[in-house]
């Protein structure tokens, strides 16, 4: 709810709060997955990271007037810290490249797939009720007039990134292409354990789960496995942890 992020300058999701003695705030999803590996591998100063990520005012193709990161794919490792991170020099640019794709192209194809029909809006609105932080009116607003503007926003942003009439197509075919990137003699994006562009990935394509278009995607594409690899990965590292 807007409420609670009244805060924050900042309009979007998700944000960060890291206590560094202070409160330092972390913006933009990428950002905060490159600032926290860095940190995990580095254990520089939070702060110090968080600096090599730069806030830059811009203009997107629609004129609109933009928060966009400086270096936001980048890891900020010293030559030691990256060759144990990326033993090999194409797997960082590999890496890079798909999360940027994750963020330029995956990511907009989740709203007029899960919006793409007034019924299947209105499930999406179920499940984002049910799930979250709603009262009982809240919760009946929300559903019902947020299908229904969800519905005809899915529609304009289908226009907006030049769709194909049925968008499963187009999901289908990038979750086809981020297979054959993988390939078949990887178990993911990262080799043997999963790397920042596998975890850019499925983070996009699980806010779809228990929703028509995940289970479409599942029954049409060769995800499958790697989506469930990734499933148990998760699993292992928070056994671990």
């Amino acid at each position: 709810m807007r409420r609670e992020i009244k805060f924050s300058m900042y309009r979007k999701v998700p944000i960060l709060l890291a206590d560094t003695g202070s409160i330092l705030q972390l913006n933009d999803s990428s950002v905060i997955i490159s600032a926290i590996k860095t940190y995990l591998v580095s254990r520089k100063n939070l702060e110090e990271i968080v600096s090599y990520y730069p806030p830059v005012q811009a203009r997107n193709d629609r004129g609109k007037e933009v928060t966009e990161y400086g270096n936001k794919y980048w890891l900020m490792l010293d030559e030691k810290e990256t060759r144990f991170v990326y033993p090999a020099k194409e797997a960082r640019v590999e890496e890079m490249k798909w999360r940027k794709w994750a963020d330029d192209w995956l990511v907009h194809l989740i709203s007029p797939n899960v919006y793409r029909s007034p019924s299947e809006a209105l499930a999406s609105f179920d499940y984002i009720v049910r799930e979250g932080k709603f009262g009982p009116v809240e919760g009946l607003f929300a559903k019902y007039v947020g299908a229904a503007a969800m519905f005809f926003i899915g529609k304009r942003l289908k226009s907006r990134h030049h769709l194909q009439d049925n968008v499963r197509e187009d999901l289908y075919k990038a979750a086809n292409d981020w297979v054959k990137a993988v390939g078949k003699q990887r178990m993911f994006m990262g080799g043997a354990q999963p790397n920042l562009a596998d975890l850019a990935v499925f983070g996009v394509l699980r806010v779809m789960e228990g929703l028509e278009a995940f289970d479409d995607m599942m029954a049409h594409t060769k995800i499958r496995p790697w989506y469930h690899r990734m499933e148990a990965a998760l699993r292992e590292a928070r056994a671990a942890n």
